[in-house]
């Protein structure tokens, strides 16, 4: 097998931006994520082994019965290598096990949107958490004050959004005005977000006319993958109010307050009649490397496949002394075509690639290309097989 080095005009590394879109629905209590519902399995009742709305890191255990079969996990076992999981301190490593006992993990890894109703200090310490982050988007609008005559994060109430960072991957994009909050009673539209400046500002565009029409709900912090609300004016006429914090003693108005009831925020509340949809792009960059793998003319014409000779009774023989070793010369296989059915066509050296190998520096291989179908290698002809590969 040949082996040739890749050039300085045949290795380039790019950047990708991508923009995966998201669609999220929040209704009955559960989550759907991009209009799916949830499938059933041949030995499970959800095939992903995930809940509604959730994606799966690795895609482990797809259709498997925990009681029947078990659930596949990581295990490391413990040696001089001092390797262990993550989430097992360096005091619990050295304290808890001795040397070949068996750490272990769980799978299914998995992620979705959540809410969290923040009002006095329950949950306030995941505000002032985002302080910072909250600091250096001030340069775009005052909204992002943690004190201002807007109001006071520390103590007003928040409907805080978290979007983990599998949907959207290096940040949300704030570009054409991507993200939208939809708030639906019946199927009517009663409310609207957008960031229509793009600047962060989540402004009720509609429905037109509608009361808090114009005015800023909440926030976004882009690279952070959060939506604060904190829009309380009423979003339906009439005075209706609803159980929005599962006490039938103090029913409250609709307002962006309670945006997305039901998102995975541990409350399993189902308030009848409502739904909640959110849409927002992602901006993900994925690094890439093409490299170019050339044949040649006149080169990689010849094979070691025992296909590409004509074997005989004699084609193998060899004699050998102390001074000589002589092989038996061996007809290449001719598969030069003639339109005549007898004779064949003139003798051409020809070979057919099915495969490029990737190797490091010390031949080593270390990744395999395969063509869909052979490519037919003539000596006059030149090849370049483009690979790329993503370093994600």
């Amino acid at each position: 097998m040949p082996l040739k080095k890749f050039g300085d005009n045949d290795i380039f590394h790019n950047t990708i931006r991508t923009s995966p879109k998201n669609q999220f629905d929040v209704y009955g209590g559960k989550v759907y994520y991009q209009n799916a519902s949830e499938i059933s399995g041949a030995f499970t009742g959800s095939a992903p082994n995930i809940p509604t709305g959730f994606k799966s890191l690795f895609e482990l255990n797809v259709d498997r019965n925990e009681a029947q079969t078990g659930l596949i996990y990581p295990f490391i076992t413990k040696n001089g290598t001092l390797t262990s999981f993550r989430t097992i301190s360096t005091n619990s490593f050295n304290s808890d096990f001795v040397f070949g006992d068996t750490l272990s993990g769980s799978y299914p890894l998995s992620a979705s949107v959540s809410r969290n109703y923040i009002i006095g200090s329950t949950g306030r310490e995941r505000i002032n958490a985002l302080k910072s982050a909250m600091s250096s988007y001030s340069c775009w609008s005052p909204q992002y004050q943690f004190s201002s005559s807007y109001g006071n994060k520390a103590t007003q109430i928040i409907n805080l959004i978290s979007i983990p960072s599998i949907f959207y991957g290096s940040s949300i994009s704030k570009e054409n005005g991507s993200i939208s909050l939809k708030y639906y009673v019946s199927g009517t539209l009663i409310g609207e977000l957008q960031d229509v400046n793009r600047n962060g500002e989540l402004i009720q565009v509609g429905p037109s006319g509608s009361t808090g029409s114009g005015s800023v709900a909440g926030i976004a912090l882009y690279n952070e993958g959060f939506l604060l609300l904190t829009g309380s004016w009423d979003l339906e006429s009439g005075g209706v109010t609803r159980n929005y914090l599962e006490d039938p003693t103090s029913p409250m108005p609709s307002s962006w307050l309670f945006y997305g009831v039901g998102m995975n925020d541990l409350s399993g509340t189902a308030i009848p009649y409502i739904n909640y949809r959110m849409d927002f792009e992602g901006v993900n960059y994925i690094e890439t490397l093409t490299m170019l793998a050339h044949a040649e003319k006149a080169e990689l014409n010849h094979s070691n496949n025992p296909t590409y000779v004509e074997y005989s009774s004699t084609s193998n023989n060899f004699e050998s002394n102390s001074a000589v070793f002589n092989e038996t010369p061996r007809e290449i296989k001719n598969t030069v075509k003639s339109p005549y059915p007898d004779p064949a066509g003139q003798f051409e050296k020809i070979t057919y690639i099915t495969k490029v190998g990737i190797y490091d520096g010390d031949h080593n291989l270390i990744g395999v290309a395969t063509v869909s179908k052979p490519v037919k290698k003539t000596l006059d002809r030149d090849l370049t097989f483009k690979l790329k590969l993503d370093l994600q």
